[in-house]
């Protein structure tokens, strides 16, 4: 039996999946779970209880972080590093009305981190089951639901409830740095120029993790995608299995790193949606545009 913190609050490690119940709060097609439960606005969540997060509903208003994204065929565009015309490739993520907000069927979940750690429920109501633990200062989409004391939220895609009143609008200071994570000053100091903060502490935990990369070309600040808001970087290699490991490393500390998303191998993962894991991006037709020859990543 899963152990209970203060008030249905406090837990000890984060969750790795999350374990649908009966009782969970995905919402059918004109219905909440719960007695007479709804959404305030819009009604409907998912389309059907089984309809993932990535897949429910098509949204009707462009993301403004990078107004190459259009979200009524869940496409955006990209830049090749040699400066070429915008192209069209399978969207990152299911992002409306800017960065704050995450499709979720016809709702908009909002971008919140939770204040301390907090025990995680397969519903609201007194027979709900606990389904995990997630830490303080981890990233989650809030539906904006609460009922009997607890908020709704979306957890690597899934839907969870939290005890209510411990969401956060922007992310808490933490103590200390996570383990397996070094933010000393590493490699060419040259490349932390126009970064944002969260992109420096990523390029300095990667070279410290990697002795390699303090020699390798790495791309920060650029002109194109999302490179120009300085929250990316591109780790440039032609040794697979080493990247590989950059990639694993980087999924490992998603949360810590408050990453959007990791691109390789012409494949994509984003925090958001990490229970689809990796997922197939189009063919680009060159090896840079198909990141077969560098790791990219970026913060949200």
């Amino acid at each position: 039996m899963a152990t209970s913190h203060r008030g249905d609050t406090r837990a000890v490690r984060k969750t790795k999946s999350i374990v649908a119940s009966a009782g969970i709060a995905v919402l059918a097609t004109g219905a909440a779970v719960g007695a007479g439960a709804a959404f305030a606005e819009p009604t409907n969540f998912a389309k059907s209880a089984g309809a993932s997060v990535a897949s429910a509903g098509k949204a009707d208003t462009p993301s403004t972080r990078d107004d190459a994204r259009v979200a009524g065929d869940r496409r955006e565009t990209v830049v090749s590093r040699s400066g070429d015309d915008r192209e069209s490739v399978s969207s990152v993520e299911t992002l409306t009305k800017g960065p704050e907000q995450v499709e979720t069927g016809t709702a908009k979940a909002l971008k919140r981190w939770t204040d301390e750690a907090l025990n995680l429920w397969s519903a609201y109501g007194k027979h709900a089951t606990q389904t995990g633990e997630i830490e303080a200062a981890e990233l989650v989409y809030a539906t904006g639901r609460t009922e009997s004391g607890r908020d709704e939220i979306l957890v690597d895609g899934e839907v969870a409830w939290v005890t209510a009143g411990h969401l956060s609008d922007e992310k808490p200071e933490t103590t200390g740095v996570a383990a397996g994570i070094s933010t000393a000053a590493c490699g060419d100091s040259s490349v932390e120029s126009g970064l944002v903060s969260d992109a420096v502490t990523v390029y300095r935990a990667v070279c410290n993790a990697f002795p390699e990369v303090a020699s390798m070309s790495v791309g920060g600040w650029d002109g194109h995608g999302e490179h120009s808001s300085g929250k990316a970087l591109d780790f440039m290699l032609s040794d697979q299995g080493l990247g590989d490991s950059i990639a694993a490393y980087l999924q490992q500390h998603a949360a810590e790193l408050n990453l959007y998303d990791i691109i390789w191998y012409q494949r994509i993962w984003t925090p958001v949606r990490a229970s689809e894991g990796w997922r197939s991006m189009e063919d680009r037709g060159s090896a840079t545009a198909n990141h077969y020859d560098h790791v990219h990543v970026s913060t949200n």
